[in-house]
């Protein structure tokens, strides 16, 4: 199988002064997927603009034809499934069917507090998301749902016509523990890596490489326990979180080495964030388009 490159579009920017303009080059450019982060603010992008992300990849969706869309990714921090999924499958109408939906556990930072409630433990987080996909699959699949867990609940909620895509919108599941590959494993048309967060300071990338390839076989193990295909799991790296950090945008060369070396692990998409000027996705544009426009036909 072709590698899959595909680009993640920051939501900082107003749709009229440059937000536009990137989904529509993300689709020119021959991108697979253009993602956008599902936070309600992020890291050193607090204090400055930031747009949400359904309502930017609806018009986002108004303005392109071909290019898949996703959240990558949503988490339970703020969002409710029967609330989420009524907006996924009007995304997934309004785009004809273009849908991806990154989901994770969530994190720490802002959004985890941003409603006025504590922090979540890493416990408290994955347990959540251990209720939150499964009611997901179901709110995205079925007419009508009604379930009392632990956390969340729904009352007859009803999701019809449901989605263009049957049975439902694909999962992209970002999980680095063994819970959160089960879920990838029973639910996941994809599973989603950054890489092991713990090297990114100070580790190196010949480290990193070996740490997601310790994932990438756990991630088998996992799929064997609950008798899924592992060869039926899309596999995602997630760049700029890795040591070599925005290192593999220096030159097209420089990329489809790194690219090579996740894709022989196995990984069938690679996502690397547009350029953003003094930022940590600083790169040139002209070589970020050289690597979207030839970088795949390198890497079959």
């Amino acid at each position: 199988m072709s590698l899959r490159l595909s680009t993640v579009i920051l939501p900082y920017r107003r749709w009229h002064e440059g937000g536009r303009s990137a989904w529509t080059r993300a689709e020119q450019l021959g991108f697979h997927t253009a993602y956008t982060y599902d936070h309600l603010s992020w890291r050193t992008f607090r204090d400055g603009p930031w747009f949400g992300a359904v309502p930017t990849l609806t018009a986002a969706a108004g303005v392109t034809d071909r290019l898949r869309l996703g959240t990558l990714v949503t988490s339970p921090n703020f969002r409710h499934p029967v609330t989420l999924a009524k907006e996924l499958i009007s995304l997934d109408d309004i785009s004809g069917g273009r849908v991806t939906l990154g989901i994770g556990a969530g994190g720490s930072g802002f959004d985890a507090t941003a409603l006025g409630q504590e922090p979540w433990t890493p416990r408290e987080r994955a347990d959540r998301f251990a209720e939150f996909v499964p009611l997901l699959d179901r709110l995205l699949s079925e007419d009508a749902v009604s379930y009392e867990g632990d956390f969340y609940s729904a009352h007859e909620a009803r999701n019809i016509p449901g989605c263009v895509q049957r049975p439902r919108l694909p999962f992209a599941v970002a999980a680095t523990g063994p819970r959160g590959m089960r879920l990838a494993a029973r639910f996941g048309q994809a599973w989603v890596t950054t890489g092991d967060p713990k090297l990114y300071e100070n580790g190196t990338p010949e480290q990193s490489i070996q740490a997601i390839r310790g994932q990438a076989e756990r991630l088998d193990d996992i799929c064997a326990e609950v008798g899924r295909d592992m060869t039926d799991l899309e596999r995602v790296l997630l760049t700029g979180f890795t040591p070599d950090r925005v290192a593999p945008l220096q030159s097209l060369n420089a990329f489809v080495d790194f690219a090579g070396r996740h894709v022989e692990l196995g990984f069938t998409e690679i996502v690397i964030h547009w350029p953003i000027p003094d930022s940590p996705f600083a790169a040139d544009q002209k070589v970020f388009e050289q690597i979207a426009m030839e970088a795949p036909a390198q890497l079959r």
